[in-house]
């Protein structure tokens, strides 16, 4: 009967879902990290001393990785963020609470999607 008046999830349990989330925000860094240095040093690869007819095809193939480091670096900022964002939810124990619904969001998903505010319930109504 517990589990059906159950409105926020255990001290334990917010310690294990703040562990899976500190360990996706280290590697979501490290991979941020990464995408920044590409774009700030963006690597050579000896082209200058090939034909200048494929110059202009190799700085539009430039420009468009740009941007899609660009892109890439944008979301995983976002990432950091939603991730950021749940540690203060648990710090408050709110965290796994659906922002629709007032339910428990199910563990499966908080596994999959550690930053998720939403119930599938309340996610499906969405679409």
């Amino acid at each position: 009967m517990e589990k059906a008046t159950k409105t926020r999830y255990s001290d334990s349990e917010l310690q294990e879902f703040k562990d899976l989330i500190q360990e996706k925000l280290r590697m979501a860094r490290e991979e941020f990290l990464d995408l920044t240095n590409s774009l700030s040093n963006p690597n050579s690869n000896g082209t200058e001393d090939t034909s200048g007819t494929y110059k202009t095809l190799e700085d539009g193939s430039a420009t468009l990785e740009k941007e899609q480091l660009n892109q890439l670096a944008a979301r995983q900022k976002k990432f950091i963020e939603n991730l950021e964002a749940a540690l203060v939810r648990i710090e408050n124990k709110t965290y796994g609470i659906c922002r629709e619904t007032g339910k428990l969001i199910q563990k499966e998903r908080l596994r999959a999607v550690p930053h998720a505010t939403l119930s599938m319930e309340a996610k499906l109504k969405q679409s």
